[in-house]
């Protein structure tokens, strides 16, 4: 199996991110394989396909949900052969109906992995940021 590059997984995870970031469903759900697994701090299960976060992505949907921006920094990239994992820290502001925006700061893992010539994200685990994280650095 084809190895996948680093180049591939930058420009995989600028889209995953950018669809997201834009609330593009169709676009950011693209993204992911149909067997993708999904582990998110704020849900009591693991989801175990991409049609259960659809799912859960369309209750918020209809809830009034949206994203009003999202950053990504310090990403790190491992090459795995054809795989690769993806990690960042993520600021994102998420806003339900005319509410007021919500920010959360975590830190996220994508997998992606080559598979029929296509890289796509295999699994994703979402943690809240350490408090600490936000400590500023000593020399």
């Amino acid at each position: 199996m084809e190895q996948v590059t680093l180049d591939e997984i930058e420009r995989a995870a600028e889209r995953l991110v950018d669809a997201f970031a834009a609330t593009d469903t169709a676009r950011y759900f693209a993204a992911f394989a149909e067997d993708a697994t999904f582990v998110f701090h704020t849900e009591a299960r693991r989801l175990e396909n991409r049609a259960a976060y659809e799912s859960l992505w369309a209750g918020w949907l209809e809830d009034g949900w949206r994203v009003v921006s999202c950053t990504s920094s310090n990403p790190r990239i491992q090459l795995l052969g054809p795989t690769a994992v993806f990690t960042h820290d993520v600021e994102t502001v998420t806003r339900t109906g005319d509410g007021p925006g919500e920010t959360t700061r975590e830190r996220e893992t994508i997998v992606f992995h080559r598979s029929g010539g296509s890289v796509t994200a295999v699994h994703e685990h979402l943690s809240p940021s350490p408090a600490d994280s936000a400590l500023p650095e000593t020399s």
